[in-house]
């Protein structure tokens, strides 16, 4: 079939429109009715590590709670915690699609203008790290963006040879944080060569994409160690269960990829779903084997301690003339530890974190509850280097729910929310029982951790609750846009636009009001109940509407959305709203 005759260009096409901050009048409402919805679930979860050690993190409700402060830490755990960053994370994916769709609609470069505004963000998160508060997110997204970038225009080259460059530095003395980061490389470097690459590897009439290949060889690899440690008798017992684990879930996950393949349009949605999944059942699996096979470290109560022999002490001269080979014999000749040696070891290592873990809790406690704003710059300041290496691996799992906001766009599904009401529906209708269902069972499993005790059932609730955070993300943002677009009293859910709109300044001015009212070089609430925090964020959620509106009927944007704008785009936008300008044309009416 022939092609269409195109068009005769002009002489002087025109050029690309400029890229500039979105319009009021070109915003999806719907995308800031649900990040302003997020924030109140943010702060809901945030403010309990204004109250307590955030070295805690992870070890589920605190004991010895009663009555109100019981129900409101049990909601905020099986309603909240895990659902609302998943939510902020598919929004930052969304945000990202608009600006990408807008700058293909303009014909302009996209990557370096980004760029800038991953720049910008990483800076806003390392300074609210530092300054204000160790929970940070945006730092955190700004190195989730980078990988997302490299996921979907990276070269294959250039990650393996920054990935080497960062193996070796690894090798430097006190410098093991490269490795992690290379880890995070590698793995993004995976997911981009699974959505974009093409090459096949052809064998006896089978054809298997590369990606697919490296994750079966992989699994095959990692199952036949993890069988060999567990059939040595004094083999290695640390890599014995995430051998286990990961070996088969590989292969499975690589023989998956390989059937559901194409069409590449799909593939950013289910490497988004799996992901997430993946980790999911990584966690449960892992923690169920380690829950009903014995604990190494504790598998022998004692050593059978015997005397050693002391050897002869040898003169000065029977040294001075013994050869260089009895030495290196005598090394070789070295007795291998027996098991019960090993498993004291393991113990002893065991203890020794737990001890520097419960001294860092306690220091963290004595810092905000009692010390100087500098002591908590100090003690924030410690602490960003680990921050970073942990965002490296953690934006694997940022790229998945980017990638997943991405395909909202792309799909028309939030651009056009009104016609998609029937697919919103079904995200509530399902997600939200199946989200919030698994996390109320992992409720009678434990509700709460014991650092240290393998057999307490916190690591499969924790990763049951992990699979359930993703449906219920979805349903959350399912049930918004229904009520959104709903004719009844629920549709004045749209109040949230404004807070929506204004939301990385709202997400900070939450972190400033709770580091002045909760920190001892503040007003000195620290340990607040559960009970009281929850209506402290309600009243401050309530305010922070009531000044989105009232800031907003005066002004264009946020004061940090308009600086970060200012940043990205290279321009200073108009911030004040000229109301006379928009007054004349209704007079000379």
């Amino acid at each position: 079939m022939d092609a269409a005759p195109a068009t005769e260009p002009s002489a002087n096409p025109p050029s690309p429109a400029p890229f500039a901050p979105v319009a009021t009048g070109q915003r999806i409402e719907a995308l800031d009715v649900v990040r302003g919805f997020a924030l109140l679930g943010i702060f809901l979860m945030n403010i309990e590590w204004f109250n307590r050690p955030i070295s805690s993190l992870g070890e589920g409700m605190p004991r010895g709670l009663s009555g109100l402060d019981w129900l409101a830490s049990w909601f905020v755990a099986y309603f909240v915690a895990g659902k609302f960053w998943t939510i902020f994370s598919l929004l930052f994916g969304m945000g990202f699609a608009v600006m990408l769709v807008r700058a293909e609609r303009a014909g302009r470069a996209f990557t370096k203008l980004y760029l800038r505004r991953i720049l910008a963000l990483a800076v806003f998160g390392a300074v609210h790290f530092i300054y204000v508060w160790e929970g940070d997110i945006l730092f955190s997204y700004a190195v989730g963006a980078l990988g997302l970038l490299i996921v979907l225009y990276g070269r294959a080259r250039y990650i393996l040879i920054v990935c080497a460059a960062l193996v070796g530095l690894g090798f430097i003395p006190d410098a093991d944080a490269f490795f992690g980061v290379a880890g995070g490389l590698a793995a993004i470097g995976l997911l981009a060569l699974y959505l974009r690459g093409e090459k096949r590897l052809r064998w006896r009439g089978v054809s298997l994409p590369v990606f697919c290949v490296i994750l079966l060889l992989a699994g095959v690899l990692m199952s036949i160690a993890a069988v060999v440690f567990w059939v040595l008798p004094n083999g290695p017992t640390e890599p014995r269960v995430p051998l286990s684990v990961f070996g088969p879930l590989l292969f499975i996950t690589g023989w998956l990829s390989w059937k559901y393949f194409d069409p590449p349009e799909k593939r950013s949605l289910r490497m988004a779903v799996s992901i997430y999944i993946f980790a999911g059942v990584a966690m449960t699996g892992m923690s169920l084997i380690q829950h009903f096979i014995p604990d190494p470290a504790a598998a022998v109560a004692s050593v059978d301690k015997k005397p050693v022999a002391s050897a002869p002490a040898a003169t000065p001269d029977a040294a001075s003339v013994a050869p260089p080979a009895s030495a290196a014999k005598a090394t070789a000749e070295k007795p291998k530890k027996s098991k019960e040696e090993r498993a004291v070891e393991m113990k002893a290592e065991r203890e020794k974190r737990l001890k520097e873990r419960s001294a860092r809790k306690a220091e963290e406690i004595k810092v905000f509850s009692t010390g100087t704003y500098l002591e908590t710059v100090d003690w924030r300041a410690r602490q960003f280097l680990e921050k970073a290496v942990g965002d490296a691996g953690f934006a694997v799992a940022l790229v998945g729910m980017f990638l997943m906001g991405v395909w909202f766009v792309r799909s028309g599904v939030m651009e056009d929310s009104t016609r998609h009401l029937a697919f919103f529906r079904k995200l509530a209708l399902y997600g939200l029982p199946l989200g919030i269902g698994l996390g109320l069972l992992t409720g009678f499993i434990t509700l709460s951790h014991t650092p240290g005790d393998r057999h307490d059932g916190w690591g499969i609730a924790r990763g049951l609750m992990m699979l359930g955070n993703l449906p219920a993300c979805l349903g959350y943002v399912g049930l918004v846009v229904t009520m959104l677009h709903s004719r009844s009293a629920f549709s004045r859910i749209r109040v949230l636009a404004p807070l929506g709109r204004m939301a990385l300044t709202n997400y900070l001015m939450q972190s400033l009001i709770c580091m002045a009212f909760f920190y001892g070089f503040g007003l000195g609430h620290w340990g607040m109940p559960r009970a009281q925090q929850v209506l402290f964020v309600v009243v401050v959620y309530a305010a922070q509407i009531a000044f989105s509106h009232w800031w907003l009927a005066r002004f264009r944007y946020g004061p940090m959305e308009w600086l970060w704008r200012g940043f990205t785009y290279r321009q200073v936008p108009p911030l004040r709203i000229d109301h006379s300008a928009a007054a004349a044309p209704a007079q000379a009416a």
